[in-house]
């Protein structure tokens, strides 16, 4: 089994406010992340949704993560 990184959260506070986000590999170019160790865990790569066989739209994947956010959450997301 596969255990190469996909996806990134990342999170920042600054003078008591909170930033976040999420980063999903859909079809990058996994050539550029050969020198990136994945959460410095050296034994695992980088990989994709593509290059997992997944063709995903970045429109369906928008619409996933909101159905899924709102489903954990219990609210509803308004696309930005």
């Amino acid at each position: 089994m596969r255990e190469d990184k996909i996806a990134a959260i990342g999170v920042r506070v600054r003078r008591w406010v909170t930033y976040h986000g999420i980063a999903v590999n859909v079809e990058p170019n996994l050539d550029h992340f050969s020198g990136i160790v994945p959460c410095g865990i050296a034994e695992h790569g980088v990989t994709s949704l593509w290059d997992l066989g997944l063709t995903t739209s970045m429109p369906e994947l928008d619409s996933a993560l909101m159905t899924a956010f709102e489903e954990v959450f219990t609210t509803t997301v308004r696309p930005i």
